[in-house]
């Protein structure tokens, strides 16, 4: 039962938090948020600074990681404190500053009006004065999550969301990353569970005491990893059958030229036959993998069908 059946029809609201070292700020943020939420969950996430005191002694709910997980684990641990709690709706901000609580009764009224299960602050549909190399590289991964998911959203990468409890009690249960990749597959499983998402204009400072020190080469790798993962699982026949059907194909030719070749001539060019075995074996490798993946989904598939997890669709 949600918690909004035992308060009359307001919408028990939970924001989750995650936070790392952010003694510097974390007071400020909480303190405006709680102006649209009816509860805080501050998840600290192995910070080794007074992250959690000045939390907990401002009123947040604190959980703590006892070393550094991830923020992807961090929000997991929230999503699984707000459903307890009896959340409605929960609602996601980073503890640096970054993103604006002003904003949340805007990310909020979709799913409050029933237009949407997901919302998502884009930082493009506002005046937001991002870096150019951070814009460049968000603005990438979130089109090549549009070609393969099939969305239509202009910021893949924004923390700043509002979740229905329907949703977050759909796709929990899938969620294995551990790291900012997370953002990604929850618009990945938002997608195979037909949930509806829209996206609010939301400006995301980036002039705050602390921005993120994760190096955005590595950052933009994982993501572009969790990317990669995730096609190959849904079409393993396309995009991992098919190049390496082409690659195997490659292999054949260089081998029957070389062949030819070593008849007419009588020469054996070991650098030829190099080729022939690196593009045979990846071929076999990739097929193999294609199939392996084919099979084990079709597995899940039929062990799945016809019926799915309940649909609980507690409002709003």
């Amino acid at each position: 039962m949600s918690a909004s059946t035992e308060q009359g029809n307001r919408p028990f609201i939970v924001a989750c938090i995650p936070a790392y070292n952010e003694e510097s700020t974390i007071a400020s943020v909480i303190l405006e948020t709680e102006k649209h939420v009816s509860k805080v969950i501050v998840v600290n996430d192995g910070s080794t600074d007074h992250t959690a005191e000045i939390a907990k002694r401002i009123g947040a709910l604190v959980i703590s990681h006892e070393r550094n997980m991830g923020y992807g684990a961090a929000l997991v641990t929230g999503f699984k404190k707000a459903l307890e709690l009896g959340a409605d709706i929960v609602i996601t901000l980073d503890a640096d500053g970054q993103h604006d609580p002003s904003y949340i009764p805007e990310l909020l009224r979709p799913i409050i009006e029933g237009e949407a299960d997901i919302v998502i602050g884009s930082r493009f549909l506002a005046n937001s004065k991002v870096p150019k190399y951070r814009e460049i590289g968000i603005k990438a991964i979130t089109k090549l999550l549009n070609i393969t998911t099939e969305l239509k959203v202009t910021d893949a990468q924004s923390g700043f969301r509002a979740y229905s409890r329907r949703a977050l009690e759909r796709i929990l249960p899938k969620l294995t990353e551990r790291g900012m990749s997370l953002s990604l597959q929850i618009l990945d499983v938002i997608v195979k569970n037909k949930l509806r998402v829209v996206e609010i204009p939301a400006v995301i400072k980036y002039d705050v005491d602390k921005p993120s020190t994760k190096n955005p080469l590595t950052h933009g790798l994982e993501l572009v990893i969790m990317l990669i993962k995730n096609i190959t699982e849904r079409k393993p026949l396309l995009y991992l059958g098919a190049p390496g059907a082409i690659s195997l194909g490659i292999g054949v030719l260089f081998g029957v030229h070389l062949l030819w070749k070593f008849n007419l001539t009588g020469k054996f060019s070991l650098l030829n036959a190099l080729m022939v075995i690196g593009a045979s074996l990846i071929g076999l490798l990739l097929v193999t993998t294609a199939l392996i993946l084919y099979t084990i989904r079709r597995v899940v598939h039929k062990c799945r069908s016809p019926a799915q997890v309940p649909d609980t669709r507690t409002t709003p």
